[in-house]
């Protein structure tokens, strides 16, 4: 077995990385800590690499197809992480999570339709609903025992002749819920018996800690199965995001078949050849380096509760079930958002803002993990210290 190195620095710099060479432009100092954008600081693992090399060794990058090794490689994985049997004929393609989910919206509804989401949540969410001039319609999440979760009551409130579909972030981002089975079969049902279609954010359902699992919703049953598209990807995994390759399963025919015309419309549907082979490594080899990586996770989250509850009592944590990304509650020391986010840009850290979520993410931010435990303790004196003067 290949032990793997997570612990190594890794120079991003100078490689037009958007999380570490934008940073002057976003937070207007260059030198803050960047635990930010929603990708992680590991190397992407051999497997994916010597993939790509032996590839870019031909030479020649023509049109070229998706081969039926790759929606194997995809059937396979569901099954063995997931337990979600599936069929090829159920996978497109999307150059991206959110652009399938925007395409979707482009498929299945028409301007001025309602369109729920539930913050606070991907911020591309909102910018997918009101961007396609669609009504955006907010059902917001609710916090009992220190998760979040739907608000059902609510939901059937907000439901009306012109909703039309409902986002679903599932594992949740920012909070880090992995959704069980029970709370999204009660959502299906109240979307099933008011015809609103559920389009399934899934990118981060390989990433559960011990104690939890993924429940992809088209697997519960199905009429669920039915009733909804799910959207992922190897790149939150994998560390792939610039191959720009994802995927959707669609179970309904004829939900399929309206999101391959919105989708080839545009001539998306062709992909890139590194993505394809970078997606087949992942989901063909990735079960050894994914299980490494999630022990190094879980202990980075580990670290950084304890050095919280031990330095700053104060900041509320919400303790993930899934992803990389920690939902950090700073509203105790009574600061605006504005002012929060530049305490902790001054400090040297740059993270994302709560609001930017939803307003009911005010008072929070969000922190990624995803990177070396020397940097996660770095960052986290230096909050420690802003918030101790």
């Amino acid at each position: 077995m290949k032990i793997y190195n997570f612990d190594e620095l890794i120079d991003r710099t100078n490689t037009n990385c958007i999380k570490y060479d934008i940073r002057k432009a976003f937070f207007g100092k260059a030198d803050v800590i960047p635990l930010w954008v929603a990708d992680m600081d590991f190397k992407t693992p051999d497997f994916i690499i010597d993939a790509i090399k032996k590839r870019a060794e031909h030479e020649l990058f023509g049109y070229t197809f998706r081969p039926d090794s790759y929606s194997e490689s995809i059937v396979n994985w569901l099954k063995r992480r997931h337990n979600w049997d599936i069929k090829p004929e159920w996978i497109s393609f999307s150059p991206g999570v959110v652009a399938g989910l925007t395409l979707a919206i482009e498929a299945f509804s028409k301007p001025g339709d309602g369109v729920i989401i539930q913050p606070p949540v991907y911020f591309p969410f909102f910018d997918s609903v009101k961007g396609t001039g669609r009504e955006l319609i907010e059902n917001p999440l609710q916090i009992k025992d220190g998760r979040y979760c739907f608000d059902l009551d609510d939901l059937k409130k907000k439901i009306t002749p012109k909703t039309r579909l409902l986002l679903l972030s599932n594992p949740h981002n920012p909070g880090g819920m992995a959704w069980n089975e029970n709370e999204l079969t009660a959502l299906a049902q109240i979307c099933i018996e008011n015809k609103v279609l559920i389009i399934s954010d899934e990118i981060h359902s390989d990433l559960i800690f011990e104690g939890f699992h993924h429940t992809p919703i088209a697997r519960i049953s199905e009429e669920i199965a039915q009733n909804c598209i799910v959207c992922m990807a190897p790149s939150k995994t994998f560390n792939t995001a610039g191959l720009t390759t994802s995927f959707l399963v669609i179970p309904n025919k004829r939900h399929f078949a309206a999101y391959e015309r919105v989708m080839r419309l545009p001539h998306l549907h062709m992909g890139n050849i590194f993505g394809t082979v970078a997606l087949e490594a992942a989901y063909t080899h990735g079960d050894e380096w994914l299980g490494q990586l999630m022990i190094y996770l879980q202990d980075n989250y580990s670290f950084l509760e304890k050095f919280f509850k031990e330095n700053l009592p104060k900041v509320k944590v919400m303790k993930p079930e899934a992803t990389y990304l920690i939902w950090i509650d700073f509203s105790a020391f009574g600061l605006s958002d504005e002012l929060l986010n530049q305490k902790l840009i001054d400090a040297g850290v740059g993270l994302n803002r709560g609001v930017v979520f939803g307003k009911q993410g005010s008072g929070y931010m969000r922190l990624n993990i995803g990177c070396p435990r020397s940097v996660l303790e770095q960052a986290l004196v230096l909050i420690q210290e802003a918030f101790q003067k």
